[in-house]
């Protein structure tokens, strides 16, 4: 899916990846289920299909054959796939970009349906704005929009030399603490809230728990039928309007893969 409105330099080609398995260990299978009559992972790429930059939008999920109903799904949503390693993310990035000939990559996981596309464009604008100033630029290093609007943008000579040097298995797992963890060796950069609020650790967009899903489903079908592209602010305004919805999935506010490598993480980039 191609994006033509706000086109960026002609000669960059973005590409947005967006990781996807089926493997879960809280939720097996959670990117397929279903929200509305259509997945959630094409919820998801129509979300992503709305920002205003130019992009190419990229599946990359494994070569496992449980992973085949993911390819099967990204060839009916008409959008290219990248089969790669189940294990190493940072190659599966890697070999996606380097395969559909990225000069600028963004991630965006797979487990955030409800992500704004205005925060997307938000967060490239930026890139885009210090073209050569930054390596990498993402809204997550300090967090502050509500979990589940995870963006970053890197060059692929930035990604490329994260795929050549990183070598512990969280680098391996989450592509790209190799890059954010060393601030000497690449320029980088980072989006807050322009709200001046924080609700990163209180409002849980992600998909982990069934509870999340439940808390997802319910987010769509309260907004979308008024209107397809709602902002992250609409979301909160429903909380505001609607607490029970909030606590869906409320306990597990203060929870995020960040969490389980706390150990792993160089204390400077530890979060609180």
């Amino acid at each position: 899916m191609i994006n033509l409105k706000f086109p960026e330099k002609m000669d960059e080609r973005v590409v947005i990846i967006v990781p996807a398995r089926m493997a879960s260990s809280r939720l097996y299978g959670k990117v397929m289920l279903p929200i509305m009559g259509k997945s959630l992972l094409a919820r998801m790429v129509e979300r992503i299909g709305m920002i205003q930059h130019q992009a190419s939008i990229v599946i990359a999920t494994t070569e496992g054959a449980e992973d085949n109903v993911i390819a099967q799904e990204a060839e009916n949503l008409n959008i290219p796939c990248y089969r790669g390693s189940l294990g190493n993310l940072l190659d599966r990035h890697y070999q996606a970009a380097k395969f559909f000939n990225a000069d600028v990559v963004v991630k965006i996981p797979a487990d955030c349906p409800l992500i704004d596309p205005r925060i997307i464009d938000k967060v490239l604008e930026y890139f885009f704005s210090n073209r050569q100033k930054f390596d990498y630029v993402s809204n997550l290093y300090p967090a502050t929009y509500p979990d589940g609007n995870d963006v970053e943008v890197m060059t692929i000579a930035c990604l490329k030399q994260a795929w050549e040097n990183a070598g512990r298995p969280y680098d391996f797992e989450h592509t790209s603490p190799y890059i954010y963890e060393n601030p000497l060796i690449f320029n980088i950069g980072n989006v807050t809230w322009e709200t001046g609020l924080d609700y990163s650790m209180s409002h849980r967009f992600a998909l982990d728990h069934p509870e999340d899903f439940y808390f997802i489903e319910r987010v769509f079908k309260e907004l979308y039928p008024v209107c397809n592209r709602f902002s992250c602010q609409d979301i909160i305004n429903l909380l505001k309007l609607k607490p029970e919805i909030y606590e869906i999935n409320a306990r597990y506010n203060s929870t995020n893969w960040y969490n389980k490598h706390l150990s792993e993480v160089k204390p400077e980039f530890a979060m609180a």
